[in-house]
C-alpha cells in the first residue's frame, strides 16, 4: 500500500492524529508496537483535565478543542467510551487555574462544607470521563473506516518509516527518549487500583501538592478506578502492594465504603513527561521527507489529544 503518512505509535495521541489525517483524505498507516488496549493510554483514568502538561497557554487551547470533541462523542457513550460525569477537584480554586478555565461550562467554587473528605477547598465540575479500552478500540475502528491501516510493527528508528512514506509522525511517547533521542523525556509512574464500585457515581481528585501521591477515584463501567501516584523517574512497571494499600486508604478517607470494595486488579503506566513541555515540531528527513514530532504530553494526553492532532496535521500538510 502506498502511504502519504506513517504514524508511529498506537496510543491515544497516535490514533487521534491518525484519525484526523485520514479524515482529511490522506493515506495513513499506523505502526504500533502494541495492541491499542496494551498501550500506556489504556491505563489512564481518564478524566478530561489539563494535568501535568506544558506549555500552559497552548495546552489550554488544545484541551478546549478536545473538550468540544468529547462533548460530541458523549452523545454515544457505549460506542465511544465518553460520558459526562460530575465530580469534585479538591484543593483547587478557580483563581489558580489558567485562562482556559473560563471557557469550561459549569465550573463552580464550593463552600467548605460542600467539599467531601478531609478537604475544605474544592471545585465542582461536570467533565468528560473516558473509558479508555473502549475509546481506543473505537478510535481504531474510526481510523480504519476512514481508510487507514493499523499494523503491529516495532521500530528501532524512523528511517524505516521514512522509506515507506514521505511524512512520518512520531507519536511514540516515552519511547521517543531513545528513538529521537530526547533526553528531556522522563517517566512519571502512575499506579492504579481497580475495585468493584460500591455505588459511587461521581469522580473525585486531589493532587496532594508537593507530593508524589495523588488521590482520585473515577467510576467507570464495571469498576471504580482508584489512584494514584506521580513518581518522577520511576520506571517500575509492576504494581507495588504497599502503594496499592495506601491508594485504597486515601480514597477511603473521602468515601469510606471504598475500604471494603473487592479488588479487581492493578495497573501501572509511565506518563511521558518532557522538560519544556509537549513537542509538536516538523524536521526534515534525508531525501526530502518530513518527520513531525508529537510527544511529551505528560499526564494529559487524553485531555489534549484532539487539539494536538489538529496542530500536528497542520505540520503534516504544510
Amino acid at each position: 500500500m502506498e502511504s502519504d503518512v506513517i504514524v508511529v505509535g498506537g496510543g491515544v495521541v497516535g490514533l487521534t492524529t491518525a484519525v484526523t489525517l485520514a479524515e482529511r483524505g490522506l493515506r495513513v498507516r499506523v505502526w504500533s508496537r502494541d495492541e491499542v488496549t496494551d498501550t500506556t493510554s489504556a491505563v489512564a483514568g481518564a478524566l478530561w483535565w489539563p494535568y501535568r502538561i506544558e506549555p500552559e497557554e497552548a495546552a489550554g487551547a488544545w484541551a478546549l478543542t478536545s473538550l468540544r470533541v468529547y462533548g460530541e462523542l458523549a452523545a454515544d457513550p457505549e460506542r465511544t467510551g465518553v460520558r459526562w460525569v460530575s465530580g469534585v477537584h479538591a484543593d483547587t480554586v478557580l483563581d489558580g487555574l489558567g485562562s482556559w478555565a473560563r471557557e469550561v461550562p459549569g465550573l463552580r467554587q464550593l463552600a467548605p462544607d460542600e467539599v467531601p473528605g478531609p478537604y475544605d477547598v474544592g471545585l465542582a465540575a461536570r467533565l468528560p470521563l473516558i473509558d479508555m479500552p473502549v475509546h481506543l478500540a473505537w478510535l481504531r475502528g474510526r481510523f480504519e473506516t476512514a481508510g487507514g491501516v493499523f499494523e503491529r510493527r516495532a521500530v528501532s528508528g524512523f528511517e524505516e518509516a521514512a522509506a515507506a512514506a514521505p511524512v512520518v509522525v512520531d507519536c511514540t511517547g516515552l519511547s521517543a527518549r531513545d528513538l529521537v533521542p530526547d533526553p528531556g523525556l522522563r517517566p512519571v509512574r502512575g499506579q492504579l487500583v481497580l475495585v468493584e464500585n460500591p455505588g459511587i457515581e461521581e469522580w473525585f481528585t486531589s493532587a496532594d501538592a508537593g507530593s508524589s501521591r495523588t488521590t482520585y477515584f473515577f467510576p467507570q463501567p464495571g469498576r471504580l478506578v482508584l489512584g494514584g501516584t506521580a513518581e518522577e523517574d520511576d520506571e517500575r512497571t509492576e504494581p507495588d502492594p504497599a502503594t496499592a494499600a495506601a491508594i485504597v486508604a486515601r480514597c477511603a478517607r473521602v468515601r469510606p465504603e471504598i475500604a471494603g470494595a473487592r479488588v479487581l486488579g492493578h495497573r501501572v503506566g509511565l506518563r511521558p513527561a518532557r522538560s519544556g513541555g509537549v513537542r509538536i515540531e516538523a524536521v526534515p528527513l534525508p531525501g526530502g521527507g518530513r518527520l513531525v514530532h508529537h510527544y511529551g504530553h505528560g499526564g494529559a494526553g487524553v485531555t489534549v489529544a484532539w487539539g494536538c492532532a489538529e496542530r500536528a496535521a497542520e505540520l503534516v500538510e504544510a
